[in-house]
C-alpha cells in the first residue's frame, strides 16, 4: 500500500471494502449488468427518497419512471450543505469539498467515506491500463494560496509521489524552469488541465525541445477539466513524444470516462448511470447528441440523481457493460494576460472564487471578462448585492492568484449570458 492509499485508509476511507466491490461488479457479465445498473438505480433513488428531505421534496414521490424523475440541476443545490444530506450523515462524518463550478455555479457536495474510496479505486483502476499507478506524476492543476490548504495539497502529492508545477505563472521563465525541473526529475507521466499542458507544449515546439528527449523516463501525458481538441492532442504529442490520454470527470461525481488503449473514451459504469437528455428532458437514443446527466450509484451521504452535469454529449453502445463516450463538447477556456508579462490560465478563476465561498447560496453564478491587460469585470448572478466587504476579498483573492494592483470591477446580473449550446465558460478575455 502506498502513501496516500494508507491515509486514506488511517483517516477511515475503507480502501479494501471498495476494492472488493469493484471487483465484484466488474465480474458481473454482459448479459446480467443491465440488471446491476437497474437494481441500483432503484436502490439509491429509495435510499434518498426514504433519508434526505432535501431530495424528497425535490422529487415529491419515489413511484415515477426513472425517465419522468426531475433533473436536478446545480443551481437546486445552492442552499447550506447542511440541509441536502442524508439522515445518518453529518459535516463530521463525510468527505467535503466545494467547487465555484469550473462552469461558473458554485456549490459545497458531500460523498459517504465508502463512495469517495470507490471514486479513488476506480482512478486507480483507469490509470492501471496505462501502468500509471504510483509513478512519479508531474502535476499541472491548480494549488489553493492559504496556508492550511496549501500545505494540505503538498502533503497529499508527496505522499501520491507526485509534484505540483505552478499553473498560475505561463511566462518564459516559469516555463524555462519548468523544463530545467523535468531535466533533473524522472517523471513518468503529466496530468492536468488541458489549457495549461497545451501552453507547455507550444512553449517547446517553439524551443525545438521535445520533453521525452530531456526527460527520458516519460511515458504518457493525461488531459483533464477542460476541451482537448484533435489539433492539440497532435501539438502536445508532438511536443512531448508520448501519447495523450483523455480524462473526463468532476469532483462531485466520480471519474466519469477514461480513453483506453485503442483511443476511446470509456465511460465508468461502475458507479456511475450516464444519460443524455434534450432540452425537454427526455432521454435521447445512443449516438444523438445532447445534455450529459449522471447518476451516483453509491453515494449515500447527498443525492446525486439524474443530475445535470453542464455540459454536452453523445453516447455509442458497445455493450451492457461498454459505453463510449463518442463526442464531448465542454469548455475550452481562455489565457488570462496581465501587465507584468504573466500569463495564466482561465481556470485560475474556479480557484479565485472557491477560496472566497461560503456555503450560503448567496451567489449562483459567476463569469469572468477581460476587458484590458489590468482590468476585470465579475458579472455575478444571485440572491444578493455583493457588499463592499464581499467584494474586497474577492479582489484580494485575486490579487494573491495573478498579481496585484489590477482593476476589478463587479456588476449584478439577473442572468449570465451563455453561448448557444448553454455552457457557461467562466472566463473570457476580450484582449485576446
Amino acid at each position: 500500500m502506498n502513501l496516500f492509499d494508507f491515509s486514506l485508509k488511517i483517516n477511515g476511507y475503507p480502501l479494501a471494502k471498495a476494492q472488493d466491490t469493484l471487483r465484484a461488479i466488474q465480474a458481473i457479465n454482459k448479459i446480467e449488468y443491465s440488471d446491476y445498473i437497474s437494481v441500483r438505480k432503484k436502490e439509491i433513488l429509495d435510499y434518498h427518497f426514504n433519508n434526505n428531505s432535501f431530495y424528497r421534496n425535490f422529487v415529491e414521490s419515489s413511484n415515477k419512471l426513472w425517465a419522468d424523475l426531475p433533473v436536478l440541476k446545480k443551481r437546486d443545490l445552492q442552499i447550506p450543505l447542511k440541509e441536502r444530506l442524508s439522515k445518518g450523515y453529518n459535516l463530521q462524518n463525510v468527505y467535503i469539498n466545494k467547487t465555484s463550478g469550473s462552469t461558473g455555479t458554485p456549490f459545497y457536495f458531500a460523498k459517504d467515506k465508502f463512495t469517495h474510496a470507490l471514486t479513488w479505486v476506480i482512478i486507480k483502476n483507469r490509470f492501471g491500463w496505462h501502468g500509471l499507478n504510483s509513478k512519479k506524476q508531474a502535476r499541472f492543476y491548480g494549488i489553493p494560496n492559504s496556508f492550511f490548504q496549501n500545505t494540505k495539497e503538498r502533503l497529499k502529492d508527496f505522499f501520491a509521489n507526485r509534484y505540483r508545477f505552478d499553473v498560475f505563472n505561463l511566462s518564459p521563465n516559469a516555463l524555462d524552469k519548468w523544463i530545467e525541473n523535468f531535466k533533473k526529475t524522472p517523471y513518468v507521466y503529466l496530468n492536468g488541465y488541458a489549457t495549461v499542458i497545451l501552453a507547455f507544449a507550444k512553449y517547446l515546439a517553439s524551443k525545438n525541445i521535445v520533453l521525452k528527449d530531456i526527460c527520458p523516463s516519460l511515458e504518457a501525458c493525461v488531459v483533464t477539466s477542460e476541451m482537448c481538441f484533435e489539433n492539440d492532442k497532435k501539438i502536445m504529442e508532438a511536443a512531448f513524444g508520448v501519447s495523450v490520454i483523455n480524462e473526463y470527470g468532476a469532483s462531485e461525481l466520480d471519474l466519469i470516462a477514461f480513453e483506453n488503449n485503442q483511443y476511446n473514451w470509456i465511460i465508468n459504469t461502475e458507479s456511475l448511470f450516464v444519460e443524455i437528455l434534450d432540452d425537454n428532458n427526455k432521454v435521447l437514443p445512443y449516438r444523438e447528441e445532447g445534455r450529459i446527466v449522471i447518476t451516483s450509484l453509491y453515494n449515500k451521504a447527498h443525492p446525486f440523481i439524474r443530475y445535470d452535469i453542464g455540459d454536452i454529449g453523445k453516447l455509442k453502445f458497445v455493450n451492457n457493460k461498454t459505453i463510449i463516450l463518442e463526442k464531448l463538447i465542454g469548455r475550452k477556456e481562455d489565457i488570462v494576460k496581465l501587465p507584468s508579462g504573466k500569463t495564466s490560465p482561465g481556470l485560475t478563476f474556479y480557484y479565485v472564487t472557491k477560496s472566497i465561498m461560503e456555503d450560503s447560496g448567496i451567489i449562483n453564478e459567476i463569469k469572468v471578462f477581460q476587458t484590458d491587460l489590468n482590468t476585470f469585470e465579475i458579472q455575478y448572478s444571485g440572491k444578493e448585492q455583493l457588499n463592499l466587504q464581499q467584494e474586497q476579498n474577492i479582489t484580494k483573492a485575486l490579487y494573491g492568484y495573478l498579481e496585484p494592483n489590477l482593476i476589478v470591477t463587479y456588476k449584478k446580473v439577473e442572468q449570465i449570458e451563455r453561448s448557444a449550446n448553454g455552457k457557461l465558460k467562466q472566463f473570457t478575455s476580450l484582449i485576446n
